[in-house]
């Protein structure tokens, strides 16, 4: 039993949960004090009996919470039904992706219309070939309330196929492997599996496993063949603060394990063909040193910021890898996100202020030049790019009002070729939209800049309605591609904004140190100036403005309404880190102990002060907060379902308004929510049905 357990047992046979019998009244969380003292201060948890998912009057509170909630949205319903329905309109429900050709197949995923989940298919030599199923999510999916897939990965010789499932919604992804030859399994739930890939002999498989706190901390070598033989261990990483991923390069013969933290990697390879050798290491870990390695003749593509904050390029021969040498010349005004080898070029994909950029450079020549794009917001990045001996590449380019357009795109030529646009049925027109960019000033004068989309015609009076989407964390950027769910906002006139605010790398490196740590209150405030901006230019008035955010986003909005009660009118919240503190002391926690690099581990005194200053559930007050809708799952792994939950029952015994405050648990997913993808948009449906709502929007 944990240290927790015992006494949260107790507590709950001495005092049940006190909830509302009737579903329009919100239901009232019992208080069960509970201490918690740290660097001799003590706090009281009223909620911390929230956190044993398995007790049942937990499971009753939370049956109580989605009651109250569908009760206040019931007079939406049919609003939700109709916007459901118009996002369906807007999408093409039977459908194919642009094919991949990989070692002498073509692979793809297609969707029909009235069935949840893909089904993952190839042809062998040309598209013209007979189609070969290779896995239907919706016949795996039979009989089980949630599923998702993992990775895929086929066997060199494209004989077998090795796969994960998660049936939980707990990112518990179970390995398979399947014989295409004969379609049956021929290794079913090996281990729970996160990360897996192939030896070169098409017999060995290499596999990551993870701890009780689902860090990834083993590497296994499972031989096929091997009769009655157990997994040999590969590697173990002790260090709690990193965890091991696993990869192949694009030319096949290095497979690569790096030991990974917030701040620090350290990576080993090893051949292919040789999967009986010893794994090497490129290069030891050191603080503040990370970097990631590919592989092309004999020589590793290392992309490091030892010296260059904003990383750089250099090469290591594999017989010597300790001895780099620069590739290419450090700019600290470029942003190197990814390094993609190929037989004759290398394509960097980049930030050049804010932007998304791809730099192409020939091996022979040294010839460089940069895919060019004549929009002003918008996204690129590399698609899918299996082969190594190409002069080509697939990129995927998109902006707020252009949907996901595919090219195939020549190296040598410079020419393009549009393999798919991602097609939106109905009446849909970009040209109907407006995107542009503006400037927040932060408090510290820190200009941070903000994409906006809308309807041509909007008029800068403050009349009409806006969403602002934050998140601000990790290092992730904020992609500025197309959703046709959010076209049902821009339609009944909204302004939808993108907070690129510090805490993610929109702006380099530099804009993700400034937002994390003992610098993290810069998301928060950065998060409020660009509200504050939209406001003062009139794009939206303050009783016009709805904000939302997920997980670490989540945490941004709650953090921000502390500071700034008033901020706007309604808010969503999903799946929301808010009880920072505790969950950063408790190592069994997924995540935590990897993420004190990230915000910072309270058992040092100066870190917990800082934490203080902004952690959500710690900082509630007394006062009128906007209305509110908080999204969780019962199953997530990433953020537990307790947090969300206790934040609602703390802010609904503080709060002085009476705005709604509403609660929606799902009780058979994880982190994203709904895994079929007509169950999401009916999620995304209850969603927007809520926001127009508070602004007076029924239809």
């Amino acid at each position: 039993m944990s240290r927790f357990r015992f006494a949260l047992v107790l507590a709950l046979l001495a005092a049940p949960v006190a909830l509302a019998l009737d579903p329009a009244v919100p239901p009232v969380a019992k208080k069960v004090p509970h201490k918690l003292t740290e660097h001799g201060e003590t706090r009281t948890d009223d909620y911390f009996w929230i956190k044993d998912k398995t007790n049942k009057n937990v499971l009753k509170y939370l049956d109580a919470e989605n009651a109250h909630t569908a009760k206040r949205l019931r007079p939406t319903e049919k609003f939700q039904e109709q916007l459901y329905k118009e996002f369906l309109s807007r999408i093409k429900q039977t459908d194919e992706d642009a094919p991949v050709r990989d070692r002498g197949y073509w692979y793809y995923a297609r969707t029909v219309e009235g069935k949840q989940y893909p089904i993952h298919c190839r042809k062998k030599g040309t598209l013209d070939a007979p189609e070969e199923v290779l896995l239907d999510g919706n016949e795996l999916a039979k009989g089980q309330k949630f599923f998702s897939f993992g990775p895929q990965r086929v066997s060199p010789d494209g004989n077998l196929l090795a796969y994960a499932t998660d049936t939980t919604g707990f990112r518990e992804y179970v390995l398979h492997v399947k014989d295409l030859r004969t379609g049956k399994l021929v290794v079913n739930k090996l281990a729970k599996a996160p990360q897996f890939e192939w030896a070169a002999d098409n017999k060995t498989l290499f596999y990551t496993t993870e701890d009780e706190a689902k860090r990834a901390d083993k590497v296994w070598k499972h031989t096929l063949s091997a009769v009655n033989q157990k997994d040999e261990l590969a590697y173990e990483e002790k260090d709690e603060l990193f965890w091991l991923e696993l990869s192949k390069s694009r030319d096949q013969k290095v497979l690569f394990h790096s030991s990974v933290s917030y701040g620090s990697t350290e990576v080993r390879f090893l051949p292919s063909d040789k999967p009986g050798d010893k794994w090497r290491t490129i290069r030891k870990r050191e603080r503040d040193h990370e970097y990631d390695a590919t592989h092309r003749d004999s020589v590793f593509f290392v992309r490091t910021n030892k010296g260059a904050t904003n990383f750089k390029v250099m090469t290591a021969p594999v017989a010597t890898p300790e001895k780099w040498g620069e590739f290419i010349k450090y700019d600290p005004a470029v942003y190197v996100e990814d390094v993609s080898v190929f037989a004759r070029h290398v394509v960097l994909s980049v930030r050049v202020g804010g932007l998304t950029q791809l730099h192409v450079r020939e091996f022979k020549t040294g010839a460089t030049h940069t895919v060019d794009f004549k929009d002003t917001v918008f996204d690129v990045a590399l698609s899918s790019n299996p082969e190594f001996d190409t002069d080509a590449i697939r990129f995927t380019h998109s902006s707020l009002v252009s949907p996901d357009a595919e090219y195939r795109y020549d190296l040598n030529t410079k020419g393009r070729e549009l393999l798919k646009q991602k097609e939106v049925p109905g009446e849909y027109k970009p040209a109907d939209y407006a995107t542009e960019r503006v400037n927040a000033t932060a408090p510290d004068g820190t200009r941070v800049p903000i994409s906006l989309v809308y309807k041509k015609g909007l008029k800068r009076d403050g009349t009409a309605p806006c969403l602002l989407y934050g998140y601000g964390a990790y290092g992730l950027n904020m992609t500025m591609d197309f959703d046709a769910v959010r076209v049902s906002l821009l339609d009944r006139g909204f302004v939808y904004a993108i907070a690129h605010i510090r805490g993610g790398s929109d702006l380099g490196r530099g804009w993700y140190d400034d937002g994390k740590m003992l610098k993290k209150m810069n998301s928060f405030t950065d998060f409020i100036a660009c509200a504050d901006h939209l406001v003062k230019e009139k794009f939206c008035s303050r009783d016009k403005l709805a904000i939302e955010g997920a997980s670490a986003g989540g945490l941004l909005i709650a953090a921000a309404l502390n500071l700034r009660p008033d901020l706007c009118k309604a808010a969503v919240l999903k799946v929301p880190f808010v009880d920072a503190i505790t969950t950063m002391l408790d190592e069994s926690i997924p995540l935590t102990v990897q993420e004190f690099l990230q915000w910072g581990n309270p058992k040092v005194k100066v870190e917990y002060e800082y934490l203080k200053t902004y952690c959500p559930y710690t900082n509630i007050k007394k006062a009128d907060y906007p209305a509110m809708l908080v999204m969780t799952a019962l199953n997530d792994s990433q953020v537990l379902f307790h947090e969300p939950t206790k934040y609602v029952a703390k802010m609904r015994a503080l709060r002085t308004d009476k705005h709604p405050l509403l609660l929606r648990c799902n009780m058979d997913a994880g982190h994203g929510g709904a895994s079929g993808r007509y169950d999401h948009l009916k999620e995304d449906a209850l969603v927007l049905a809520f926001l127009l709502d508070q602004m007076g929007i029924s239809k």
